[in-house]
């Protein structure tokens, strides 16, 4: 594959065959169901689940949680590693739900590529939109696929256009839909001039491929009515002629998309983008770090944590750690140093996943993502070395957009209240705020949802029924500064005053007038509204 940068080595090539990177989209758009399509065709699965599953059907395997069962949503971003071809793909399926936007948001910053999951009735959606400007500022590289396509859809060129207008990115078709709705026939694949036919009747095979020479192949006419084809010759004529063509250089530098169109849930199309992925998809990618730059290629193991779950396994009260390694070949049994606390830590039981299933990991590699059980140790935000102190950087806290009281159901539980919300704090499910005057916690969250998820996994894991109660504050900020000024500021607003779970200062407020206020009679103290996770 091309190199972003041509002076770098060649990559073992253990580490040159990984492609890890995660799948965005809007909710509904088919995001899980896809999932569940390349696990079946890495071999992983053996039938591919369904998210709304009815009778014999199998539930989806990367919807763990019992609430994602029963919203048939995903709440919390899973792992899963398996193999397609001589390639190993390590696919993380984010959170659809803007509620759960600071998941996805870490999330990112952990993958080397994005994959788009676009509805073709509905094109691009304002959560597509929020995840792709992320992608965006990592300047990550992003390859398309237009779902639903044997459902009514919009016109082909009308999506193209709507994608490059609305993220301003440059498009180019690696195939072309034959037909819409009940038409759907299939694709023309405009790389490899290919035919692929799909199969109505049976979900989870592999659609036939028919090879051709070019459209005015006269077998052409033996599959496919003659208006269809007509159209198909006028379009594709019209798409090479109006758009790009594929540059793997420009792919890389996140300039340009590639758009497969299919359907995931007839398994239509998903071997043909997984295949592009596996082709024009990166290598893994050097990861900025202070006080340098971690590249793939160094001998020596560094990984940093993105994101940590508790109680996966709730008879087990453990919390995993998911750790994405970005240089050197990892064993299992290796001694690491925590790079925060400056002390050793031997990883005996590192996990690769399958969703919810997981099984040891003798060996990773540069590239994927290992869990490690931790009882706490490990925070969002972690770096385990070899001994070199290197922190890694860009993975952000935001402020909360939604604030409210949290109390116990029985005031005697007060003390495992705060332990629960202490692990769902570490595990960025949500804020948690100790205010300096009063008792009980304020919690904050980017949205409402999270608030409903946070109760019942209180409810589920710790049996401890909670309520959820308005609080006066709308907002939070970081306070940072020259510590006396910070002091005297602190001394001077103790009401407003609260500190989250790494004990930073936090400053709650009713109203913007309150930052105003702030910024006008304190210039020395500094508000807001990210933290970067470094500790």
């Amino acid at each position: 594959m091309l190199d972003h940068a041509t002076n770098r080595p060649d990559l073992p090539p253990e580490i040159a065959r990984r492609r890890t990177f995660a799948i965005i989209s809007h909710p509904d758009a088919g995001k899980t169901t896809l999932t569940e399509k390349f696990l079946l065709f890495g071999g992983a699965i053996q039938m591919a689940g369904q998210v709304r599953a009815k009778g014999e059907a199998r539930r989806t395997r990367s919807d763990f949680m019992q609430m994602e069962k029963d919203r048939g949503i995903s709440v919390s971003a899973s792992a899963m590693s398996f193999d397609f071809r001589h390639f190993r793909f390590n696919l993380v399926d984010t959170p659809g739900h803007s509620d759960f936007s600071e998941d996805t948001y870490r999330t990112l910053t952990a993958v080397d590529a994005a994959v788009m999951v676009i509805d073709g009735a509905k094109g691009v959606e304002s959560q597509t939109q929020k995840l792709f400007e992320v992608c965006r500022l990592r300047d990550l590289p992003i390859l398309t696929f237009c779902n639903k396509m044997d459902r009514e859809s919009r016109d082909v060129f009308e999506i193209i256009d709507e994608i490059q207008e609305n993220l301003a990115i440059d498009v180019t078709p690696a195939s072309w839909p034959i037909g819409v709705g009940r038409d759907f026939l299939g694709c023309y694949d405009m790389l490899r001039d290919r035919l692929e036919l799909m199969d109505r009747a049976d979900r989870n095979r592999v659609a036939e491929s028919i090879e051709l020479k070019g459209l005015d192949d006269p077998r052409m006419a033996d599959h496919i009515p003659a208006d269809l084809l007509e159209k198909l010759r006028e379009e594709v004529e019209m798409a090479r002629e109006l758009l790009p063509p594929l540059d793997p250089q420009a792919l890389l530098e996140g300039t340009l998309t590639p758009i497969w169109f299919g359907s995931a849930i007839n398994s239509f199309g998903v071997k043909e983008l997984m295949d592009g992925i596996g082709t024009y998809g990166p290598e893994p990618q050097p990861q900025a770090a202070n006080p340098r730059q971690v590249a793939p290629e160094e001998p020596k193991v560094c990984g940093f944590v993105f994101k940590v779950q508790a109680n996966m396994d709730p008879k087990h009260r453990d919390r995993v750690a998911f750790v994405r390694l970005a240089s050197g070949h990892f064993r299992r049994g290796m001694k690491l140093t925590h790079v925060r606390t400056k002390k050793p830590m031997t990883v005996s039981a590192p996990v690769l996943f399958l969703a919810s299933d997981r099984e040891l990991a003798e060996e990773a590699w540069a590239g994927d993502i290992i869990g490690i059980p931790n009882h706490g140790q490990l925070r969002i935000g972690d770096t385990l070395t070899e001994g070199e102190a290197i922190r890694a950087k860009g993975i952000p806290s935001f402020a909360p957009e939604l604030l409210q009281s949290c109390r116990a159901g029985d005031p005697m539980k007060a003390k495992h209240l705060e332990k629960a919300l202490m692990q769902f704090a570490e595990e960025g499910a949500a804020k948690v705020f100790k205010p300096s005057i009063g008792s009980g916690f304020i919690v904050g969250v980017v949205g409402a949802l999270q608030f409903e998820v946070l109760a019942s996994r209180i409810e589920l894991e710790y049996g401890l029924p909670v309520r959820f109660e308005g609080s006066q504050f709308t907002s939070a900020r970081w306070v940072s500064g020259d510590k006396q000024a910070v002091d005297k500021f602190v001394n001077a607003n103790k009401q407003h005053i609260s500190h989250d779970h790494d004990g930073d200062i936090v400053y709650l407020t009713r109203l913007q007038w309150d930052i105003d206020r702030v910024q006008r009679d304190y210039p020395d103290v500094t508000l807001s509204a990210t933290k970067e996770m470094m500790v």
